[in-house]
């Protein structure tokens, strides 16, 4: 019971951790980052860009030409969305395989500026972090309360979720640990099989080189 409580404290802290970082990108370079998600799990991302300006030595607000392209795929390396946005934008998608989602994103033109540095926010948010509770409670017309056990009802399901998935994680994990095992047995079997027959040809060839001799 202790464990399942640790688990379950663990899995809660997770959930409530969210992805807010910068990075500075070159007008060729392609940025990547690695989300696990849950199956049927919707995710937000969200960025902004900005222009370095030499004159100010500082990140300016991008001018509107300046754009990103976003890419994601999903743990089977298919395409689950890939386009051009703005520069600064909101991106939402819904997982439908569980596993590692790849989120890259890269300049759309080399035409903006020349050998510039861009910086770009991200922020990404999983499961029920990527809800708008406020806007849920105003367009259903929710109390505080009513509010509050909807919260509760989507941790609920997110955490069944991340079950599942380390479920899936678990079993993939096993199904990899006894086919390698099952390779290790067959080939020490093929090993020992070459052995035997190099052992029995090599007892023929010194019975027969010996006969040959008159040694035996």
């Amino acid at each position: 019971m202790r464990d399942q409580f640790i688990s379950l404290a663990l899995i809660l802290c997770v959930l409530h951790s969210a992805c807010g970082l910068y990075f500075h990108i070159s007008e060729t370079e392609r940025k990547c980052f690695i989300e696990e998600v849950p199956d049927e799990t919707t995710v937000i991302v969200n960025y902004k860009v900005e222009l370095y300006d030499p004159r100010s030595n500082g990140f300016m607000p991008s001018s509107p030409g300046i754009g990103m392209h976003v890419e994601v795929r999903d743990s089977d390396d298919k395409i689950v969305l890939s386009r051009v946005y703005s520069s600064q934008g909101r991106i939402s998608f819904t997982s439908h395989t569980p596993g590692e989602h790849v989120i890259c994103m890269f300049s759309n033109s080399t035409a903006w500026f020349s050998g510039a540095q861009l910086r770009v926010h991200l922020d990404i948010q999983v499961g029920e972090h990527a809800i708008d509770y406020a806007h849920v409670a105003q367009k259903e017309k929710l109390t505080e309360l009513q509010l509050r056990i909807r919260q509760l009802l989507d941790q609920v399901e997110q955490i069944t979720k991340e079950q599942n998935y380390q479920r899936y994680r678990e079993e993939r994990f096993r199904h990899t640990s006894e086919s390698t095992n099952s390779r290790v047995l067959w080939w020490s079997l093929a090993q020992t099989v070459v052995l035997v027959c190099m052992g029995f040809w090599q007892m023929r060839h010194l019975k027969s080189f010996f006969e040959a001799k008159k040694l035996v």
